[in-house]
């Protein structure tokens, strides 16, 4: 290479690092001044990841041999610092800046529309098969549900998650909703509620997620794990990313049986008793390699499976074509809208392929929890409320019914679709119903 080429080259980069820079903050001056949620804002594209947040899901169970640990252990305290340990090891890749191969990760995925669906495998030598099933079950308000299972080991996880983002000092976080694994060998549940986020280096320019709050793990044996989280700070005080666990009984939760302390992004150890004991053991989760999620080809995908949908914008980011992201998207949307107006015109509503929404007292398995305080606040009701408390239930008869008609090769009528993969859809989400 020339050094006149190697100049030019050096002056494009520079003048494209400026350029995103301005395009950055002309973004942070609309997002300090817009009144609602954030996740409806429209990012520049050099800000947006080429996945739906649908996929986010797949966090969950990126260690199949974590996942389903708790399922092989015989003694309740046992399990409950498992699940404990299972929990954490879902944070490092869920809210890292940067990906396994050191590449910063793009802000802002991808908003999934309302029928928008994930779905895939984990295939481990000692887990055997794990499933994830995910569904967009709202968009406004925006909610995810997920239901995850590994069928050899008896044990699932079932929840769903509705982020709400707004602006205060920075760009924060926080998200509604709750998991629940349940392991069948004990009949037993732990209800899981999710730390907030916010966003550090917005001024900078060096973006990174941080935790912050308090999250808890409510076991039906007996068990409660809080989970407090910390970063730096503006005084730059600590250490990123920083948490500090304990694990007690439900009964005595100021006595902790266990503490977990560190890094949620690099390793933590464990003591037996509290946060002045000798540590006994050191998790390094850098360590940890995530076992690859397997999903369909692109062409045998649903139209509503997320990355067949999006796979038009996903290029166009890819490519750094800002022309073709917004084409690509408007399609969508205006897809969306238009089968909106539709459903309205005809008196109808959508019809969720995968889940149906509960109220928690009449759901088994979470009215053990009906009056936990966690779960109240984590659906933003207050003690008042258990009786407008509802979450999303997983429906195993439909999603039985849709893999063997999938199977069987039925298919149902649709109307034309977009060149995107989505268009108006009628009959074609009672596949199997």
């Amino acid at each position: 290479m020339s050094l006149t080429t190697a100049s030019t080259k050096c002056l494009d980069e520079k003048k494209g690092q400026e350029q995103t820079k301005s395009a950055w903050f002309q973004f942070l001056k609309s997002v300090m001044t817009f009144k609602g949620d954030l996740t409806s804002l429209t990012a520049p594209p050099f800000l947006l990841a080429p996945t739906s947040i649908i996929e986010y899901s797949a966090y969950w169970a990126e260690h199949p041999r974590l996942f389903v640990a708790p399922a092989l252990e015989a003694d309740a305290e046992q399990r409950a610092l498992k699940v404990l340990q299972w929990f954490l090891s879902t944070l490092r890749e869920q809210h890292a800046s940067k990906d396994e191969a050191g590449k910063r990760k793009k802000l802002k995925p991808l908003n999934p529309f309302l029928g928008e669906i994930f779905l895939g495998r984990w295939h481990d030598d000692s887990a055997g098969v794990t499933e994830l099933v995910s569904e967009q079950v709202s968009h406004h308000p925006p909610k995810t549900a997920y239901k995850i299972f590994n069928k050899a080991h008896g044990i699932s996880l079932e929840g769903h998650v509705a982020p709400k983002a707004y602006f205060s000092t920075t760009i924060n976080i926080e998200r509604k909703g709750h998991g629940v694994l349940h392991i069948d060998r004990h009949d037993e549940d732990h209800l899981i509620t999710m730390p907030k986020v916010h966003v550090e280096g917005i001024m900078t320019f060096q973006i990174a997620p941080e935790l912050s709050g308090v999250s808890y793990i409510h076991s039906s044996s007996g068990y409660v794990s809080r989970i407090e989280y910390a970063s730096k700070g503006w005084l730059l005080k600590g250490k990123s990313n920083s948490f500090i666990a304990t694990l007690s009984k439900t009964s005595e939760p100021s006595k902790p049986l266990y503490t977990l302390e560190g890094q949620w992004n690099k390793s933590y150890t464990i003591k037996k008793g509290g946060d002045k004991s000798k540590a006994t053991a050191t998790v390094d989760l850098a360590s940890l390699r995530r076992t690859p999620l397997t999903v369909a080809p692109l062409a045998q995908q649903h139209p509503l499976e997320s990355r067949r949908a999006w796979h038009a914008v996903a290029a166009a980011i890819e490519a750094n074509d800002i022309l073709g992201v917004g084409r690509e998207k408007s399609a969508i949307e205006n897809a969306q809208r238009a089968l909106r107006v539709e459903e309205k015109n005809d008196g109808r509503v959508w019809n969720r392929r995968f889940f149906r929404e509960v109220r928690v007292m009449d759901d088994p398995t979470l009215a053990r929890f009906v009056d936990d305080v966690a779960l109240q606040h984590a659906e933003g009701n207050g003690n008042d409320d258990v009786e407008g408390i509802m979450s999303w239930k997983f429906d195993e008869d439909k999603y039985r019914r849709t893999v063997q008609n999938a199977a069987e090769g039925v298919k149902s009528p649709t109307h034309t679709r977009f060149d995107s993969g989505i268009g108006m859809i009628d009959d074609e989400i009672l596949v199997g119903a």
